[in-house]
């Protein structure tokens, strides 16, 4: 039987059971079957095939409806790709209050920032993608109530940089997978032996990389290996997590050579992920290049619609990127991005630790997904806004009819949004104000839980909670030093003098957890970044007075 919706797109189907499932499909949508209730109404977005008339249009990461957007230049560094961001606006709150952006879970910016500092080198602008830095310490989680996929949590501080804006952080945790329930995985690890590959970093720190990850399967997990260089092969068929030694002596034999045919390497691994897929476990494909793709479909458009494909069959997409030099961090965080998946860049074996072993049911668990954030600012409390990070493409800004496009959350994952406000009172006379009318922003966050594909939304009211930058919490903290490093190297034009390299250090400092490597590492790369871009501006101002 077929039904049509009214002009509202809403409609309603006869049922003699009290629960039942539908399949809706729409011509140029993936079908959707979900689950319903006599007695419920709900609501259901489909997904655009790559086969839609839409298929290139670009993807936005945030927006606020109406707000035009100032471009920025393109930066590039040797044969390495990036996309060219445009930074965020400042807002009016009276004329834009409400703005939203989406959710994910990438790490890679981080770690491919500290290859450059720890190189000596300057980093390119584009390079610097600031919620992902915020999410590489996993700050402040809190995990969710029982029975809830989200927790948010929200605080007003006074910001440290500028005496005349404030700072909102909202803090979205994710609820952890129970170690004892966590589903069978089918993984696939496409990895690129291409004759690119051939240098210590990139395949031999790949393959160490795997092995780690190996040992830490189970017998209920599959693991497949495909492999282009020169040719596309399956290199391991489907085997059990429990003969490991037999899958580690398969990795170690991988040898590096030949051209790089992703394209065609891409379409095998997520055959191969098909034919033993598991019906509600983890089926993934783990793709590990230095994105560097030289036969077949090369371009970020033409491998966005390979993925977009490939993403119906309901496999999940990992990127591990490697090396330097023809690194392509563009193209890993497209086919991420259009793979329901995360981007991760392993610059040491350290980081593949943390990453693949540590942070494994963050990096490969998804819990939701077509994760969106929408918040209406309070005009009556805030003059204007800012969100720190979240930058936009140049080219999805440039197309008018670019969409916003919900990102997916791992287990345990927390998410840190920083915005930068200009409130219409000061804070002596916001404390004096009652509570009740001290509303900030409405939040709603909206998402759809894997394997269950209806769409939920969790509202939360942010109030205007203003407190001393020193005496809220220091993971809080770290991040406001986190946002401004970023901004640092982005070279913000929001940023006034007062934002210096020596502030930022003493944030840093006072908001270090001494016992935990990763934030110590952080302070010593405030410190070394301190020290090379001092340097560089001091050459360019002799220069200048030369010239």
């Amino acid at each position: 039987m077929m039904y049509y919706s009214g002009n509202s797109g809403g409609f309603g189907i006869s049922s003699t059971k009290a629960k039942d499932s539908i399949t809706l499909d729409l011509d140029g949508f993936e079908s959707k079957t979900i689950a319903v209730e006599a007695n419920n109404f709900i609501e259901v977005v489909l997904k655009a095939l790559s086969s839609n008339s839409s298929k290139h249009r670009p993807k936005l990461i945030s927006i606020t409806k109406d707000q035009n957007q100032s471009f920025k230049y393109t930066w590039s560094v040797g044969d390495e790709s990036y996309f060219s961001l445009v930074e965020n606006e400042l807002v009016n709150a009276r004329k834009f209050p409400n703005t939203g952006f989406s959710l994910n879970v990438n790490k890679a910016s981080y770690s491919n920032i500290r290859r450059f500092l720890a190189m000596k080198s300057t980093v390119p602008p584009d390079a610097v993608r600031i919620e992902e830095l915020l999410n590489y310490f996993n700050l402040n989680y809190k995990e969710p109530a029982k029975g809830e996929h989200f927790n948010i949590e929200s605080q007003l501080a006074a910001c440290p940089w500028n005496t005349t804006k404030q700072l909102l952080f909202l803090n979205i945790n994710a609820v952890k997978i129970n170690t004892e329930s966590v589903p069978p995985s089918n993984l696939v690890f496409l990895i690129d032996v291409s004759g690119s590959m051939d240098l210590p970093n990139r395949l031999p720190l790949l393959k160490a990389s795997f092995q780690m990850l190996v040992k830490n399967l189970r017998a209920i997990d599959t693991v497949t290996i495909v492999t282009y260089g020169g040719s596309v092969a399956v290199w391991l068929q489907p085997t059990s997590g429990a003969e490991k030694e037999k899958i580690i002596k398969s990795i170690e034999e991988l040898t590096a050579s030949g051209d790089t045919p992703g394209e065609s390497g891409i379409r095998l691994a997520y055959r191969m992920a098909q034919q033993s897929f598991i019906k509600n476990g983890n089926n993934r494909v783990i793709l590990a290049t230095d994105g560097d793709f030289n036969v077949g479909e090369t371009t970020e458009k033409a491998l966005e619609d390979l993925i977009t494909f490939e993403r119906r069959s309901g496999v999940y997409l990992t990127c591990l990127g490697v090396g330097m030099g023809n690194f392509k961090d563009s193209k890993l965080e497209t086919l991420a991005k259009r793979g329901n998946g995360n981007y991760a860049y392993l610059d040491n074996i350290n980081e593949a630790e943390k990453v693949l072993v540590k942070e494994m049911t963050q990096t490969f668990f998804t819990i939701a997904e077509d994760v969106f954030l929408n918040v209406s600012f309070n005009p009556d409390l805030v003059k204007d806004y800012r969100l720190i990070g979240f930058d936009n493409k140049k080219d999805a800004i440039a197309d008018s009819t670019g969409e916003l496009e919900g990102g997916e959350v791992g287990s345990g994952n927390s998410v840190l949004a920083i915005f930068e406000l200009t409130l219409l009172t000061d804070s002596v006379s916001l404390v004096a104000i009652p509570t009740a009318n001290k509303q900030l922003a409405d939040v709603t966050l909206r998402y759809t839980p894997i394997h269950d594909k209806v769409e939920k939304k969790i509202h939360y009211q942010c109030t205007a909670n203003i407190a001393e930058f020193n005496s809220i919490n220091k993971e809080l903290q770290l991040g406001a030093a986190i946002a401004l490093f970023g901004l640092k190297l982005r070279e913000s034009k929001y940023l006034i003098k007062a934002a210096d390299w020596p502030l930022l250090e003493h944030i840093a400092i006072n908001a270090c957890n001494q016992n935990d490597y990763l934030q110590k590492q952080f302070v010593k790369m405030v410190a070394d970044a301190k020290k090379l871009y001092s340097k560089s501006k001091s050459k360019r101002k002799h220069k200048d007075e030369d010239d």
